[in-house]
């Protein structure tokens, strides 16, 4: 095992990566939730996703494919499609935050300053009895029986940046998107992250990070900065085609800190995965430090979209070789098909909370169950006001598909020497004629031990329903090995739907709606009208969380019933599977 500054290279590393660089975590001061909004909104303005669709098209910047040797998979992998089940044991829910919601978020000068947003990219966590839900781009706060007790709140607001939009004026703010939340249960504090691009003129690009006071997130919390520009100001290494981005980013903590991954985006360049360490003793003042890991690659090409796990309430965490966080991501660099996944481990996190950190970092690929790019969904015909408005006026649009996006790896667990992980995938249910959006989801023994990283498919499986598709995957796990897996479901005999399935030691349960939707969707960003193509933005994730007491939560997007904003009708519904042996309705295997 041979030490570089700052960086021990764990399992041969496929390119020599360098040593870490040591950023400044720059404090924003401290927000809290402002009272609910009120009032409706006036005159509107659309945002789609962010700048470019660079979650839609991340393939068209990748280049490579299979190592020499391996070829790519033939055909698409065969299901056994799943039933529907109506039983639901062991089943509550209540709905989230809506584009209602999202766009009249804001109070004082935040008033009327919203976009209107497509997909909402949601995240979820819960704890001490509250449950944190935010979209693109508001925030709200309920309690465990659905009660909201604060928001929903601008993003904007709640970071104290200028305003998304300034209706009077004409001028832009800051842009925010992809939120995350975590509930730290090792601390007992909520984190909050968001990507935010400086408005114009402006060049720098943040990943936004916020922690709550207390266990109680509706009081203060305390904000944070790590600048994720890389074009040598500000502390930050010199990319190539920088002054760049971090799009999505990804959030996962252990016991020593926490971890932020993005893709990282620049003027026509992507420089890949870039991989943060953030030790939790800067976050209340302590001695600490916070490190960026870049240059990240395989044999098939530069790496993208690492997935850092989370740990349920209760479960163990890697503390081996001085702490380890565990991270998961795709290789499906073609965008077509693939059989193999990539583990990839960062030890020595428990220096991330000293002055000079001393952290590994490496990767190893693994064969696993065929994956590839999903078809986008079809859905059930239906009322769709938006599209009949803009029939009136000329503009003659399809019913719309659902963007699926690609099969890159979703939400990562890690439990117990265990990783578990999913991601959207082709899949040809059986008795189906036609290849649809399914789920591919992994179960991986992981160790990282004396300078050498073992990752092996304990348990792997897919997820399809026979003329429908489902798609967004998001995993929650306890501590004691129960899981489950949340997703949207849509298909012609279906509209937009919150759903859900069970892992366990038989494999996988029927497919049960949490929440059928009510109509289709008939948002604007698949409408040529507003320069779509026929395919709506969706997703472009779904969230899951296990709670302290053995439950799984977990929340999707779907279509809802009821009042709705002129440009779109998306919502979202969060669902709680009981814990092990509270009886809700009878079994739902």
């Amino acid at each position: 095992m041979i030490r570089t500054p700052a960086l021990i290279l764990l399992l041969a590393a496929p390119a020599v990566l360098a040593a870490p660089t040591q950023l400044r975590l720059q404090s924003l001061g401290t927000t809290r939730l402002p009272a609910p909004a009120s009032g409706a909104a006036s005159a509107d303005d659309v945002r789609s996703g962010i700048p470019h669709r660079t979650e839609v098209d991340i393939h068209s910047y990748l280049s490579g494919g299979p190592t020499p040797g391996h070829p790519l998979p033939a055909s698409s992998p065969a299901a056994s499609g799943l039933s529907l089940s109506l039983v639901n044991g062991g089943f509550s829910g209540f709905n989230g935050l809506t584009h209602r919601d999202q766009r009249n978020a804001g109070t004082g000068i935040y008033t009327n300053t919203q976009f209107s947003l497509e997909p909402p990219d949601q995240a979820l966590c819960v704890g001490n009895g509250f449950v944190v839900e935010a979209v693109n781009t508001a925030l709200a706060i309920y309690d465990q029986s659905g009660v909201r007790k604060a928001g929903p709140v601008a993003l904007n607001q709640f970071f104290g940046l200028v305003p998304e939009f300034d209706r009077k004026t004409g001028i832009s703010g800051d842009f925010t998107s992809d939120p995350r939340c975590f509930y730290d249960w090792k601390s007992g504090h909520f984190f909050l992250i968001i990507l935010q691009i400086d408005p114009a003129p402006g060049v720098r690009s943040h990943t936004l990070i916020a922690r709550s006071q207390s266990g109680d997130p509706t009081g203060g919390w305390d904000a944070f900065a790590l600048d994720a520009t890389n074009d040598g100001l500000n502390g930050t290494p010199s990319h190539p085609g920088c002054p760049c981005f971090g799009d999505q980013p990804l959030f996962g903590v252990d016991a020593n800190a926490v971890f932020v991954t993005t893709n990282e985006f620049g003027n026509q360049t992507f420089n890949g995965a870039e991989v943060y360490g953030i030790g939790k003793s800067l976050f209340t003042g302590g001695t600490g430090s916070a490190v960026l890991i870049d240059n990240l690659t395989l044999a098939e090409g530069i790496a993208y979209t690492l997935q850092p796990a989370t740990t349920p309430p209760g479960g163990e965490f890697a503390r081996g070789s001085g702490g380890t966080e565990f991270f998961a991501s795709a290789l499906d660099f073609s965008g077509t098909l693939d059989d193999r996944i990539a583990v990839w481990a960062m030890t020595g996190t428990r220096s991330l909370n000293t002055a000079t950190p001393a952290v590994a970092f490496g990767s190893k690929v693994i064969k696993s169950e065929v994956y590839g790019q999903p078809p986008d969904a079809d859905q059930k015909s239906g009322p769709t006001p938006l599209r009949d408005l803009l029939g009136s006026l000329g503009s003659a649009e399809p019913l719309e598909f659902l963007s699926t996006n690609d099969d890159r790896m979703q939400q990562a667990v890690y439990s117990d020497g265990k990783l578990w992980t999913a991601l959207t995938t082709v899949v040809t249910p059986k008795g189906d004629t036609a290849d649809r959006a399914g789920i591919a989801w992994f179960k991986v023994k992981v160790e990282a031990e004396e300078g050498e990283l073992e990752a092996k498919i304990e348990k792997q499986g897919y997820v399809s329903v026979p003329g429908a598709n489902v798609f967004y995957p998001s995993v929650a796990v306890t501590k004691d090995d129960r899981a489950a897996i949340g997703f949207s479901l849509s298909g012609q005999q279906f509209y937009p739907s919150a759903a859900y399935v069970r892992l366990s030691g038989h494999g996988t349960s029927a497919v049960h709606i949490a929440a059928s939707g009510a109509g289709p969707q008939d948002g604007f960003t698949g409408y040529f009208f507003f320069g779509g193509n026929g395919h709506a933005r969706w997703g472009d994730y779904s969230a899951a969380v296990a709670g302290a007491d053995g439950s799984i939560w977990m929340a999707a997007e779907y279509i809802p019933g009821g009042k709705r904003s002129l440009l779109a009708n998306w919502g979202t519904f969060i669902t709680r599977l009981a814990p092990q042996g509270e009886d809700e309705g009878g079994s739902d295997e």
